[in-house]
């Protein structure tokens, strides 16, 4: 073969391989029949289909915009209730990096918890916070002996740097955070150093989803350790502040009748939780 033929070969699988890269990258999102086969699949743990009462979770999967063969990062990723939902739509082509911070030597084990993301009982009474959200690369690797959750990978990191090395700079299509982020007030997280850890892993036009209770306007992240509740504006505030950009709100959550002066809602109703969308530009 000469050298123009080899060149032209070469030229020719090159462009190739963009294309294939270019169909991967517009593959369509997922379509609600599509979520609800998911949704519906016999194989999901009982817990699960009980925690899908109160997290809505099509309309969290169609909000996100998932698409076959993502690569996604769940932050504090707790017994992987979201992360299992984000690996079965992204598919056997795609990955979910599920995150936990590395636990205190010194601190006492959490008491056992309401699935990810649940509402104290109405007539629970106040708990002291715990030391720091549980671990969870024990309960991700459960999950992941499951054929259609087999893509999920457990790391255990910092928050402030929580992308593990394998994972390039703008390489991840999508980062989630459910409900934890007011956690990271009172446990001392470096916001602001994890948000521009996040920007840096996302491809331009990647997703940063982030949901959380509700607090009331001037709270900010006060009530992190007692109401578990955060500002929805201080939230924006402080992703916007590494770059992002606001490209969504979902209101499914949301409940104009909790006050938000407590943990749980007096009287009992479901509390007022907001969810975000923001991009990489």
């Amino acid at each position: 073969m000469t050298l123009r033929h080899m060149t032209a070969s070469l030229l020719s699988v090159g462009a190739a391989s963009v294309l294939l890269l270019g169909a991967c990258a517009n593959a369509p999102t997922l379509s609600t029949e599509r979520i609800a086969e998911i949704l519906a699949s016999p194989d999901r743990r009982a817990a699960d289909r009980t925690n899908d009462v109160r997290r809505k979770p099509h309309d969290m999967l169609a909000f996100i915009g998932l698409r076959p063969g993502m690569v996604a990062l769940d932050l504090s990723a707790g017994g992987g209730y979201t992360t299992e939902l984000i690996a079965r739509s992204v598919g056997p082509t795609g990955r979910v990096y599920g995150q936990s911070r590395p636990r205190d030597p010194n601190a006492p084990a959490p008491a056992p918890s309401a699935p990810e993301g649940a509402a104290a009982p109405a007539t629970a009474k106040p708990a002291p916070a715990p030391a720091a959200p549980p671990s969870s690369p024990l309960a991700l690797a459960e999950r992941a002996k499951n054929p259609a959750a087999s893509n999920i990978v457990a790391v255990v990191r910092r928050f402030e740097d929580p992308v593990p090395p394998e994972i390039a700079s703008d390489a991840l299509d999508l980062v989630t955070l459910m409900f934890n982020y007011h956690d990271l007030g009172w446990i001392g997280v470096d916001r602001a150093q994890m948000n521009r850890a996040v920007f840096a892993a996302l491809k331009r036009g990647g997703r940063y989803v982030l949901a959380d209770h509700s607090g009331r306007p001037g709270t900010g992240i006060s009530e992190s350790g007692t109401l578990h509740r955060i500002e929805e504006a201080f939230l924006r505030r402080e992703v916007e502040a590494a770059g992002f950009r606001l490209a969504e709100e979902g209101n499914f959550l949301r409940n104009p009748g909790d006050p938000r002066d407590q943990n749980t809602p007096n009287p009992p109703q479901p509390k007022d939780e907001f969810v975000l969308k923001f991009v990489k530009p």
